[in-house]
């Protein structure tokens, strides 16, 4: 087959066989200058030269791997990296990647574009670059997700890891922030139950005021809805006591504290400015619960018994 000159390839079908195959652009164009355009044996020529790394996994979709969690006095942060499999992130390799970037992800500030462009930790390659080079290794598909940085002017970032693979690694992160200048290792403690509470209630928001107005006003509706035909007044009593029911069940500083229901956290974190000896401000948290969010496909294990049986 005569190579076709690299001037006449289209960037629009380079681009096609990049996203397909993740390989470099020059190497995209002379793969389909070598197959005179063709597509599926540009990516079988590329393949050969072990220069196609993601291939087809990158349609894949990958629910599975690690939450990364990081803190550093008085700032931390949390980091998902998906896989396809609860398998890999067994796999100290993956282990060892989701620690790196979650060591230099504070920087980005919760910006996945700017931690995807890091220079990856003891390499002369990106962080994308790296995940693209663990795509072709280990053989599924992994994704730079999102990542979340809490701070405090003064205090501490408090962190919990729920379902820990390895230190800094499991399955739920959560990060919060303690604005104080009370004793740091009372705030610690105190910032790790709290941050444990989170994980197990999933608070909505910090305070009802953090809740947005959209999920209020669909409260309220349902509320109005069910009392029709009550006076106005009466209504607006009944809107005000769902709300405070709301910010119980769902607004961080109104829960009923995990370690101690008998208080809430508001109440949890006034007592303990006693032993802190300083006044405490819980300023927000975050919690990231792996592959929350994306939609799984359901697998048909009996249909796929039924093909295989047919040959």
């Amino acid at each position: 087959m005569e190579e076709i000159p690299m001037t006449t390839i289209s960037a629009t079908l380079v681009k096609e066989l990049r996203d397909m195959t993740s390989a470099g652009m020059m190497d995209c164009k002379k793969a389909l200058a070598e197959t005179n355009g063709n597509i599926e044996e540009a990516v079988d020529w590329l393949r050969k030269k072990g220069l196609a790394k993601a291939g087809s996994k990158s349609g894949r979709v990958a629910a599975e791997g690690l939450v990364g969690v990081l803190t550093e006095g008085a700032s931390g942060v949390v980091v998902e990296i998906n896989s396809e499999t609860d398998f890999v992130a067994r796999n100290d390799q993956f282990q060892d990647m989701v620690r790196k970037v979650t060591s230099i992800a504070t920087a980005a500030d919760g910006d996945v574009a700017k931690i995807a462009a890091m220079p990856f930790p003891g390499k002369s390659i990106t962080v994308d670059e790296q995940v693209k080079e663990m795509i072709a290794t280990i053989g599924e598909n992994m994704n730079l997700r999102r990542s979340a940085v809490v701070s405090v002017s003064d205090g501490v970032v408090a962190a919990y890891v729920h379902n820990k693979i390895a230190d800094g690694l499991g399955k739920i992160g959560v990060l919060v922030g303690l604005e104080s200048k009370g004793d740091k290792t009372a705030l610690v403690e105190l910032g790790r139950q709290i941050a444990m509470h989170v994980a197990a209630r999933n608070p909505v928001a910090l305070d009802l005021a953090a809740v947005s107005k959209d999920v209020l006003d669909r409260e309220k509706a349902i509320i109005m809805d069910k009392n029709q035909g009550k006076p106005p007044q009466v209504l607006e009593k009944i809107a005000e006591s769902s709300m405070k029911t709301y910010a119980k069940e769902n607004c961080l500083l109104d829960q009923s504290f995990v370690m101690d229901d008998s208080k809430s956290v508001t109440q949890a974190v006034k007592e303990a400015e006693k032993v802190a000896g300083a006044p405490i401000k819980l300023t927000g948290f975050v919690r990231f619960a792996l592959g929350e969010g994306i939609e799984k496909p359901k697998d048909d294990f009996s249909a796929e018994v039924a093909s295989m049986a047919k040959g």
